[in-house]
Protein backbone atom coordinates (compact mmCIF):
# COMPACT_ATOMS: atom_id res chain seq x y z
CA UNK A 1 0.00 0.00 0.00
CA UNK A 2 1.41 3.61 -0.96
CA UNK A 3 1.27 6.98 1.03
CA UNK A 4 2.12 10.22 0.16
CA UNK A 5 5.60 11.16 0.07
CA UNK A 6 4.42 14.52 2.05
CA UNK A 7 1.80 13.00 4.48
CA UNK A 8 0.41 16.42 5.45
CA UNK A 9 -1.21 16.60 1.68
CA UNK A 10 -3.99 14.49 2.23
CA UNK A 11 -5.07 14.58 -1.89
CA UNK A 12 -5.87 11.71 -3.47
CA UNK A 13 -4.17 12.59 -6.67
CA UNK A 14 -1.13 13.63 -5.30
CA UNK A 15 1.49 11.98 -7.77
CA UNK A 16 4.51 11.56 -5.12
CA UNK A 17 3.63 8.46 -3.26
CA UNK A 18 5.79 5.58 -1.53
CA UNK A 19 5.31 2.28 -0.31
CA UNK A 20 4.47 1.94 3.89
CA UNK A 21 6.94 1.01 5.10
CA UNK A 22 7.49 -3.01 6.21
CA UNK A 23 9.47 -3.46 9.15
CA UNK A 24 10.52 -7.12 10.73
CA UNK A 25 11.37 -8.17 14.23
CA UNK A 26 14.57 -10.68 14.37
CA UNK A 27 16.65 -12.52 16.93
CA UNK A 28 16.03 -11.97 20.87
CA UNK A 29 17.78 -10.54 23.81
CA UNK A 30 20.40 -8.43 23.36
CA UNK A 31 20.45 -9.81 19.31
CA UNK A 32 17.03 -7.79 18.47
CA UNK A 33 16.94 -5.99 15.24
CA UNK A 34 14.94 -4.78 12.99
CA UNK A 35 15.01 -5.52 9.14
CA UNK A 36 13.15 -2.86 7.22
CA UNK A 37 12.26 -5.37 4.48
CA UNK A 38 11.33 -2.44 1.36
CA UNK A 39 13.93 0.19 2.08
CA UNK A 40 15.01 0.35 -1.12
CA UNK A 41 11.78 0.65 -2.80
CA UNK A 42 11.11 3.58 -0.18
CA UNK A 43 14.54 5.31 -0.83
CA UNK A 44 13.57 4.81 -4.36
CA UNK A 45 10.81 6.84 -4.83
CA UNK A 46 12.38 9.56 -1.62
CA UNK A 47 15.51 9.58 -4.52
CA UNK A 48 17.56 9.04 -2.20
CA UNK A 49 20.20 5.65 -1.23
CA UNK A 50 18.17 3.59 1.14
CA UNK A 51 21.43 3.89 4.21
CA UNK A 52 20.19 7.57 4.52
CA UNK A 53 16.52 7.22 6.19
CA UNK A 54 18.39 3.94 7.78
CA UNK A 55 20.65 5.79 9.25
CA UNK A 56 18.33 8.64 10.38
CA UNK A 57 17.06 6.39 11.88
CA UNK A 58 19.59 4.91 13.87
CA UNK A 59 20.45 8.86 14.57
CA UNK A 60 17.14 9.94 16.04
CA UNK A 61 16.87 6.26 17.67
CA UNK A 62 20.27 5.65 19.37
CA UNK A 63 20.85 2.79 17.56
CA UNK A 64 23.16 1.15 15.84
CA UNK A 65 22.64 0.88 12.24
CA UNK A 66 23.37 -2.30 9.88
CA UNK A 67 23.75 -2.01 5.22
CA UNK A 68 23.87 -5.06 3.11
CA UNK A 69 22.84 -3.50 -0.13
CA UNK A 70 23.90 -6.97 -2.26
CA UNK A 71 21.15 -8.44 -0.17
CA UNK A 72 18.74 -5.62 0.49
CA UNK A 73 18.71 -5.58 4.05
CA UNK A 74 18.73 -2.95 6.23
CA UNK A 75 18.78 -3.08 10.04
CA UNK A 76 18.15 -0.90 13.02
CA UNK A 77 19.27 -2.50 16.13
CA UNK A 78 16.78 -3.11 18.95
CA UNK A 79 12.93 -3.58 18.36
CA UNK A 80 10.66 -0.68 16.58
CA UNK A 81 7.21 -1.15 15.06
CA UNK A 82 6.70 -0.25 11.61
CA UNK A 83 4.50 2.93 12.42
CA UNK A 84 6.89 4.59 14.30
CA UNK A 85 9.39 4.27 11.66
CA UNK A 86 7.02 5.53 9.16
CA UNK A 87 6.24 8.95 11.35
CA UNK A 88 10.35 9.33 11.84
CA UNK A 89 10.38 9.23 8.10
CA UNK A 90 8.20 12.20 8.11
CA UNK A 91 11.08 13.80 10.00
CA UNK A 92 13.97 12.66 7.73
CA UNK A 93 11.39 13.78 4.30
CA UNK A 94 11.16 17.12 6.04
CA UNK A 95 14.88 17.80 6.66
CA UNK A 96 16.39 16.42 3.49
CA UNK A 97 13.81 15.54 0.45
CA UNK A 98 11.39 18.50 0.60
CA UNK A 99 11.96 21.56 -1.14
CA UNK A 100 12.00 24.37 1.69
CA UNK A 101 10.29 26.86 -1.13
CA UNK A 102 7.72 24.84 -2.61
CA UNK A 103 7.34 21.44 -0.55
CA UNK A 104 7.70 19.03 -3.92
CA UNK A 105 10.04 16.05 -3.23
CA UNK A 106 11.63 16.20 -6.80
CA UNK A 107 15.40 17.38 -4.85
CA UNK A 108 19.14 16.62 -5.41
CA UNK A 109 21.32 16.74 -2.48
CA UNK A 110 24.76 18.38 -3.65
CA UNK A 111 27.87 17.66 -1.77
CA UNK A 112 31.28 20.08 -1.43
CA UNK A 113 33.54 17.95 -0.17
CA UNK A 114 36.20 20.30 0.47
CA UNK A 115 34.13 23.08 2.65
CA UNK A 116 31.47 20.48 3.71
CA UNK A 117 28.68 21.79 2.93
CA UNK A 118 25.42 19.95 1.59
CA UNK A 119 23.24 21.79 -1.03
CA UNK A 120 19.82 20.92 -1.97
CA UNK A 121 18.33 22.09 -5.54
CA UNK A 122 14.44 21.45 -6.58
CA UNK A 123 13.89 20.63 -10.06
CA UNK A 124 10.62 21.93 -9.95
CA UNK A 125 10.75 25.44 -8.76
CA UNK A 126 14.70 25.96 -9.08
CA UNK A 127 15.40 26.93 -5.64
CA UNK A 128 19.14 26.15 -4.42
CA UNK A 129 20.14 26.44 -1.17
CA UNK A 130 21.99 24.46 1.92
CA UNK A 131 21.16 22.40 4.13
CA UNK A 132 21.62 22.65 7.87
CA UNK A 133 24.09 20.38 8.78
CA UNK A 134 23.82 20.53 12.60
CA UNK A 135 21.78 17.01 12.08
CA UNK A 136 24.19 13.94 13.03
CA UNK A 137 23.09 12.47 9.52
CA UNK A 138 24.83 15.10 7.55
CA UNK A 139 28.15 13.64 8.72
CA UNK A 140 27.20 10.28 7.31
CA UNK A 141 26.02 11.77 3.96
CA UNK A 142 29.33 14.32 3.67
CA UNK A 143 31.29 11.09 3.74
CA UNK A 144 28.74 8.98 1.66
CA UNK A 145 27.96 11.72 -1.06
CA UNK A 146 25.33 10.63 -3.33
CA UNK A 147 25.83 9.40 -7.11
CA UNK A 148 24.73 12.81 -9.13
CA UNK A 149 25.13 14.29 -12.51
CA UNK A 150 27.53 16.88 -10.92
CA UNK A 151 30.29 14.13 -10.40
CA UNK A 152 29.91 12.61 -13.59
CA UNK A 153 30.35 16.54 -14.92
CA UNK A 154 33.44 17.26 -13.06
CA UNK A 155 35.03 13.73 -14.28
CA UNK A 156 34.42 14.66 -17.73
CA UNK A 157 35.99 18.27 -17.07
CA UNK A 158 38.99 16.29 -15.55
CA UNK A 159 39.15 14.07 -18.94
CA UNK A 160 38.93 17.16 -21.16
CA UNK A 161 41.98 18.38 -19.23
CA UNK A 162 44.14 15.60 -19.34
CA UNK A 163 43.55 15.63 -23.59
CA UNK A 164 44.85 19.63 -23.25
CA UNK A 165 47.59 18.40 -21.30
CA UNK A 166 48.60 15.67 -23.62
CA UNK A 167 47.49 18.21 -26.79
CA UNK A 168 50.54 20.49 -25.38
CA UNK A 169 53.12 18.07 -26.03
CA UNK A 170 53.04 18.58 -29.53
CA UNK A 171 55.17 21.85 -28.75
CA UNK A 172 52.20 24.33 -28.60
CA UNK A 173 53.54 26.63 -25.44
CA UNK A 174 50.89 25.89 -23.04
CA UNK A 175 50.01 28.69 -20.06
CA UNK A 176 50.07 26.22 -17.06
CA UNK A 177 48.17 28.64 -14.99
CA UNK A 178 45.28 28.39 -17.33
CA UNK A 179 45.32 24.25 -17.41
CA UNK A 180 45.63 24.02 -13.50
CA UNK A 181 42.91 26.95 -12.65
CA UNK A 182 39.79 24.75 -13.14
CA UNK A 183 40.92 22.48 -10.64
CA UNK A 184 41.43 25.53 -8.15
CA UNK A 185 37.92 26.80 -9.12
CA UNK A 186 36.51 23.10 -9.50
CA UNK A 187 36.12 23.04 -5.45
CA UNK A 188 33.80 26.17 -5.58
CA UNK A 189 31.34 24.76 -8.66
CA UNK A 190 28.63 23.71 -6.24
CA UNK A 191 28.76 27.22 -3.91
CA UNK A 192 28.96 29.12 -6.98
CA UNK A 193 25.82 27.03 -8.70
CA UNK A 194 24.06 28.20 -5.35
CA UNK A 195 24.67 31.98 -6.88
CA UNK A 196 22.76 30.76 -10.21
CA UNK A 197 20.18 33.20 -11.11
CA UNK A 198 16.21 32.29 -10.05
CA UNK A 199 14.95 34.70 -13.42
CA UNK A 200 12.08 33.23 -14.94
CA UNK A 201 14.38 32.34 -17.80
CA UNK A 202 16.94 30.64 -15.79
CA UNK A 203 14.83 28.48 -14.10
CA UNK A 204 12.99 27.63 -17.77
CA UNK A 205 16.41 27.03 -19.06
CA UNK A 206 17.26 24.01 -16.13
CA UNK A 207 13.53 22.57 -16.28
CA UNK A 208 14.37 22.02 -20.46
CA UNK A 209 17.37 20.49 -19.47
CA UNK A 210 15.98 18.42 -16.95
CA UNK A 211 12.72 17.28 -19.96
CA UNK A 212 15.36 16.97 -21.70
CA UNK A 213 17.70 14.27 -19.97
CA UNK A 214 14.12 12.74 -19.03
CA UNK A 215 13.26 12.12 -22.70
CA UNK A 216 17.18 10.38 -23.30
CA UNK A 217 15.82 7.87 -20.78
CA UNK A 218 16.24 4.09 -22.22
CA UNK A 219 12.22 2.22 -21.86
CA UNK A 220 14.54 -0.61 -19.61
CA UNK A 221 15.83 2.13 -17.21
CA UNK A 222 11.61 3.33 -16.77
CA UNK A 223 10.32 0.08 -16.58
CA UNK A 224 12.78 -0.75 -13.87
CA UNK A 225 11.05 2.02 -11.69
CA UNK A 226 8.37 1.58 -9.13
CA UNK A 227 4.91 1.44 -9.96
CA UNK A 228 4.29 4.96 -8.78
CA UNK A 229 7.14 6.49 -10.61
CA UNK A 230 5.94 5.03 -13.95
CA UNK A 231 2.34 6.44 -13.18
CA UNK A 232 3.49 9.77 -12.56
CA UNK A 233 5.47 9.87 -15.76
CA UNK A 234 2.32 8.50 -17.33
CA UNK A 235 0.70 11.82 -15.75
CA UNK A 236 3.15 14.08 -16.61
CA UNK A 237 3.11 13.14 -20.63
CA UNK A 238 -1.28 13.53 -20.39
CA UNK A 239 -1.11 16.49 -18.51
CA UNK A 240 1.60 17.99 -21.59
CA UNK A 241 -0.57 16.78 -24.11
CA UNK A 242 -3.84 18.75 -22.22
CA UNK A 243 -1.35 21.69 -21.87
CA UNK A 244 -0.92 21.65 -25.79
CA UNK A 245 -4.35 21.22 -26.51
CA UNK A 246 -3.20 17.95 -28.43
CA UNK A 247 -4.81 15.47 -25.94
CA UNK A 248 -8.36 15.31 -28.09
CA UNK A 249 -6.18 13.43 -30.91
CA UNK A 250 -4.07 11.78 -29.15
CA UNK A 251 -5.89 8.99 -28.22
CA UNK A 252 -3.14 6.92 -30.23
CA UNK A 253 -0.24 8.21 -28.42
CA UNK A 254 -1.73 7.82 -24.90
CA UNK A 255 -2.28 4.20 -25.06
CA UNK A 256 0.94 3.72 -26.55
CA UNK A 257 2.55 5.75 -23.58
CA UNK A 258 0.85 3.48 -21.05
CA UNK A 259 1.97 0.79 -22.60
CA UNK A 260 5.31 1.83 -22.87
CA UNK A 261 5.34 2.25 -19.12
CA UNK A 262 3.38 -0.83 -18.18
CA UNK A 263 0.19 1.23 -16.47
CA UNK A 264 -2.56 0.22 -19.45
CA UNK A 265 -4.63 -0.78 -16.27
CA UNK A 266 -3.67 2.31 -13.62
CA UNK A 267 -4.31 4.94 -16.50
CA UNK A 268 -8.20 5.34 -16.78
CA UNK A 269 -7.48 6.86 -12.78
CA UNK A 270 -5.33 9.76 -14.31
CA UNK A 271 -7.62 10.29 -17.91
CA UNK A 272 -10.80 10.89 -15.30
CA UNK A 273 -8.26 13.30 -12.93
CA UNK A 274 -7.09 15.20 -16.40
CA UNK A 275 -9.92 14.85 -18.63
CA UNK A 276 -12.95 15.27 -16.44
CA UNK A 277 -14.81 17.62 -13.99
CA UNK A 278 -18.30 18.37 -12.89
CA UNK A 279 -19.11 18.64 -16.64
CA UNK A 280 -18.32 14.89 -16.99
CA UNK A 281 -21.56 13.83 -19.12
CA UNK A 282 -19.99 15.26 -21.65
CA UNK A 283 -16.72 14.84 -21.88
CA UNK A 284 -17.83 10.75 -21.72
CA UNK A 285 -19.09 11.62 -25.39
CA UNK A 286 -15.95 13.57 -25.87
CA UNK A 287 -13.19 11.60 -24.52
CA UNK A 288 -15.00 7.99 -24.85
CA UNK A 289 -12.41 6.54 -27.62
CA UNK A 290 -9.26 7.54 -25.37
CA UNK A 291 -11.25 5.09 -22.25
CA UNK A 292 -12.49 2.97 -24.59
CA UNK A 293 -8.52 1.83 -25.54
CA UNK A 294 -8.07 0.92 -21.89
CA UNK A 295 -11.24 -0.63 -20.38
CA UNK A 296 -12.64 -2.72 -23.71
CA UNK A 297 -12.64 -5.83 -22.25
CA UNK A 298 -10.28 -4.90 -19.47
CA UNK A 299 -12.24 -5.28 -16.03
CA UNK A 300 -9.21 -3.71 -14.31
CA UNK A 301 -9.28 -0.61 -15.65
CA UNK A 302 -12.94 -0.60 -15.63
CA UNK A 303 -12.27 -0.76 -11.75
CA UNK A 304 -9.99 2.11 -12.15
CA UNK A 305 -12.15 3.88 -13.88
CA UNK A 306 -14.91 3.53 -10.92
CA UNK A 307 -12.30 4.68 -8.52
CA UNK A 308 -11.57 7.86 -10.51
CA UNK A 309 -15.29 8.73 -10.65
CA UNK A 310 -15.64 8.46 -7.23
CA UNK A 311 -12.26 10.96 -6.73
CA UNK A 312 -14.02 13.21 -9.05
CA UNK A 313 -17.62 13.26 -6.75
CA UNK A 314 -15.30 13.96 -3.84
CA UNK A 315 -14.52 17.24 -5.91
CA UNK A 316 -17.79 18.18 -7.32
CA UNK A 317 -19.68 16.54 -4.64
CA UNK A 318 -22.64 19.35 -4.69
CA UNK A 319 -23.06 18.98 -8.44
CA UNK A 320 -22.08 15.55 -8.92
CA UNK A 321 -23.73 12.86 -5.90
CA UNK A 322 -27.21 13.50 -6.86
CA UNK A 323 -26.44 12.53 -10.59
CA UNK A 324 -24.75 9.43 -9.60
CA UNK A 325 -26.78 7.07 -11.48
CA UNK A 326 -27.10 8.58 -14.42
CA UNK A 327 -23.34 9.09 -14.89
CA UNK A 328 -22.94 5.84 -14.28
CA UNK A 329 -25.73 4.62 -16.81
CA UNK A 330 -23.64 7.47 -19.20
CA UNK A 331 -20.46 5.42 -18.53
CA UNK A 332 -22.42 1.99 -19.19
CA UNK A 333 -24.31 3.05 -22.28
CA UNK A 334 -20.86 3.93 -23.57
CA UNK A 335 -19.69 0.39 -22.91
CA UNK A 336 -16.78 2.09 -20.83
CA UNK A 337 -17.91 -0.14 -17.70
CA UNK A 338 -19.01 -3.30 -17.91
CA UNK A 339 -22.88 -4.92 -16.27
CA UNK A 340 -20.68 -7.46 -13.95
CA UNK A 341 -18.20 -4.66 -13.41
CA UNK A 342 -20.55 -2.36 -11.67
CA UNK A 343 -22.32 -5.39 -9.96
CA UNK A 344 -19.03 -6.18 -8.57
CA UNK A 345 -18.84 -2.89 -7.40
CA UNK A 346 -22.26 -2.14 -5.87
CA UNK A 347 -21.84 -4.90 -3.70
CA UNK A 348 -18.54 -3.54 -1.60
CA UNK A 349 -18.16 -0.05 0.37
CA UNK A 350 -14.41 0.86 -0.07
CA UNK A 351 -12.77 3.72 1.21
CA UNK A 352 -10.13 3.15 -0.72
CA UNK A 353 -10.23 6.44 -2.90
CA UNK A 354 -12.48 8.29 -0.54
CA UNK A 355 -14.39 8.37 2.67
CA UNK A 356 -16.10 5.72 4.10
CA UNK A 357 -18.80 7.82 4.91
CA UNK A 358 -19.09 9.85 0.91
CA UNK A 359 -18.16 5.86 -0.55
CA UNK A 360 -21.93 4.91 0.85
CA UNK A 361 -23.56 7.93 0.22
CA UNK A 362 -22.59 7.21 -3.43
CA UNK A 363 -23.75 3.56 -3.57
CA UNK A 364 -27.09 4.88 -2.11
CA UNK A 365 -27.54 7.36 -5.57
CA UNK A 366 -26.44 4.45 -7.52
CA UNK A 367 -29.04 2.10 -5.84
CA UNK A 368 -31.95 2.59 -8.58
CA UNK A 369 -29.28 1.54 -11.43
CA UNK A 370 -27.60 -1.18 -9.82
CA UNK A 371 -31.06 -2.80 -9.22
CA UNK A 372 -32.25 -1.75 -12.79
CA UNK A 373 -28.95 -3.87 -13.97
CA UNK A 374 -29.99 -6.85 -11.15
CA UNK A 375 -33.61 -7.41 -12.47
CA UNK A 376 -31.89 -6.89 -16.15
CA UNK A 377 -29.78 -9.92 -15.02
CA UNK A 378 -32.31 -11.96 -13.38
CA UNK A 379 -34.30 -11.10 -16.87
CA UNK A 380 -32.11 -12.08 -19.06
CA UNK A 381 -31.63 -16.01 -17.35
CA UNK A 382 -34.98 -16.80 -19.17
CA UNK A 383 -34.94 -18.29 -22.43
CA UNK A 384 -33.62 -16.72 -25.50
CA UNK A 385 -37.20 -15.30 -26.63
CA UNK A 386 -37.78 -14.07 -23.36
CA UNK A 387 -34.89 -12.18 -23.38
CA UNK A 388 -34.95 -10.32 -26.50
CA UNK A 389 -38.89 -9.89 -25.36
CA UNK A 390 -37.69 -8.37 -22.09
CA UNK A 391 -35.17 -6.06 -23.31
CA UNK A 392 -37.66 -4.31 -25.21
CA UNK A 393 -40.11 -3.91 -22.56
CA UNK A 394 -37.35 -2.81 -19.83
CA UNK A 395 -36.50 1.33 -19.92
CA UNK A 396 -34.61 3.37 -17.70
CA UNK A 397 -36.52 6.97 -17.07
CA UNK A 398 -34.67 10.06 -15.81
CA UNK A 399 -37.12 11.67 -13.97
CA UNK A 400 -35.84 15.90 -13.65
CA UNK A 401 -38.06 16.58 -10.65
CA UNK A 402 -36.83 13.20 -8.91
CA UNK A 403 -33.25 13.70 -10.06
CA UNK A 404 -32.82 9.74 -10.51
CA UNK A 405 -33.37 6.80 -12.47
CA UNK A 406 -37.02 5.45 -12.68
CA UNK A 407 -37.64 1.49 -14.13
CA UNK A 408 -40.82 1.37 -16.29
CA UNK A 409 -42.11 -1.69 -17.67
CA UNK A 410 -44.12 -1.38 -20.79
CA UNK A 411 -46.40 -4.36 -21.12
CA UNK A 412 -46.94 -5.57 -24.66
CA UNK A 413 -50.69 -5.57 -26.36
CA UNK A 414 -51.41 -9.28 -26.30
CA UNK A 415 -52.27 -11.69 -29.48
CA UNK A 416 -55.66 -12.32 -29.82
CA UNK A 417 -55.37 -15.69 -29.56
CA UNK A 418 -53.73 -15.47 -26.02
CA UNK A 419 -56.58 -13.51 -24.34
CA UNK A 420 -58.01 -16.44 -22.31
CA UNK A 421 -54.42 -17.24 -20.90
CA UNK A 422 -54.28 -16.21 -17.30
CA UNK A 423 -52.94 -13.39 -16.34
CA UNK A 424 -51.08 -13.95 -13.16
CA UNK A 425 -50.60 -9.86 -12.44
CA UNK A 426 -54.01 -9.18 -12.00
CA UNK A 427 -54.52 -11.87 -9.91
Amino acid sequence: MSVNVNRSVLDQFYRYKMPRIIAKVEGKGNGIKTVIVNMTDVAKSLNRPPTYPTKFFGCELGAQTQFDAKNDRFIVNGSHEANKLQDMLDGFIRKFVLCPECDNPETDLHINAKKQTIGNSCKACGYRGMLDTRHKLCTFILRNPPEDTGSAKKKEKKSKRKDKENGSSDGESTNHNDIDAPDAVDGDDDDEDWAEETTEEAQQRRMEEISAHAKNLTLSEELEKPLEERVNLFYNFVKQKKENCAVDSSDKEILAEAERLDVKDTAPLILTELLMDENIRDQIKKYKRHFLRFTHNNKKAQKYLLGGFECLVKLHQTQLLPRVPIILKDLYDADLLEEDVILAWAEKVSKKYVSKELAKEIHAKAAPFVRWLKEAEEESEGSAAEEEEDEDNVEVVYSSSARELKVETIKPEKPAEEEDDLDIDAI
